[in-house]
């Protein structure tokens, strides 16, 4: 067989997934966030994009459609596909948060993250303070008790976890605010730094928090489980945060 006889290799477009205008967002979503396209810039060309991914011009169409709604970018009369400053980026978006945190070296999302999360979760523990009756405050007495147990084993001990701040979440009645913490979550729930290392002293510090979350609610006391709440979850993330990662001024009380 001669080179020219042979078929040529398949490009990794075609070995994506199925619906290829998702496979092409994705990797535009990612070559925006890292500034292969800046903001300002506009894409290229819709046949340059075509020939590029090795696809057609209504799965281009699509993917730009999907980057629209994402903010991530503006057709412009004239201009093109222009990319839109990050402020505008959806930044709750599965894959542009991904994107983002994966940029991120200094954890300054993070950072943002763990602000957005205690302040939601804060309220939603004076909320579960009011309303929480003997059947909530028997579960998570038995969820810390059970954490105590599993300080060594960090995988079964996360799972607790989640479970732990997920009752409190959903005895607020705030399904917005446990919507965004857990879409926010996902994206870092299997993050090496975000989650940390899986030392025993980090689960034994983390469980006395979560034990005065507890108690707090048990005694019907609003203010001390949103303070509580406040601060059990910026020391967890102050005791796991990167050394590296820079200035966490940000998470300042």
């Amino acid at each position: 067989m001669t080179a020219s006889d042979r078929q040529p290799t398949a490009p990794d477009w075609v070995r994506r997934p199925a619906n290829l205008a998702s496979a092409v967002t994705a990797e535009l979503v990612d070559r925006v966030v890292r500034g292969v396209h800046p903001p300002g810039t506009s894409l290229p060309a819709e046949p340059v994009l075509c020939e590029r991914f090795a696809v057609s011009r209504t799965v281009v169409r699509e993917a730009v459609k999907l980057l629209q709604a994402k903010g991530l970018v503006q057709v412009r009369q004239g201009a093109g596909t222009v990319v839109n400053p990050a402020s505008m980026w959806n930044m709750l978006d599965e894959l542009v948060l991904a994107a983002v945190i994966a940029e991120d070296e200094t954890s300054a999302v993070l950072d943002d993250l763990v602000v957005t999360r205690r302040l939601l979760e804060s309220d939603m523990a004076q909320v579960a303070a009011r309303t929480a009756g003997p059947e909530v405050v028997a579960r998570l007495g038995e969820l810390v008790d059970l954490m105590d147990e599993l300080v060594d084993d960090p995988d079964a001990y996360r799972e607790q976890d989640l479970a732990f701040h997920d009752t409190i979440m959903q005895v607020s009645g705030n399904r917005l605010a446990r919507g965004v913490v857990r879409a926010l979550e996902s994206q870092v729930v299997n993050t090496a730094r975000y989650v940390g290392p899986g030392e025993r002293a980090l689960c034994v510090a983390s469980n006395q928090g979560h034990r005065r979350v507890y108690e707090r609610i048990a005694a019907g006391d609003a203010d001390g489980a949103g303070k509580a709440m406040f601060d059990h979850i910026t020391e967890a993330w102050l005791a796991r945060r990167p050394a590296s990662a820079g200035d966490a001024g940000r998470l300042e009380r």
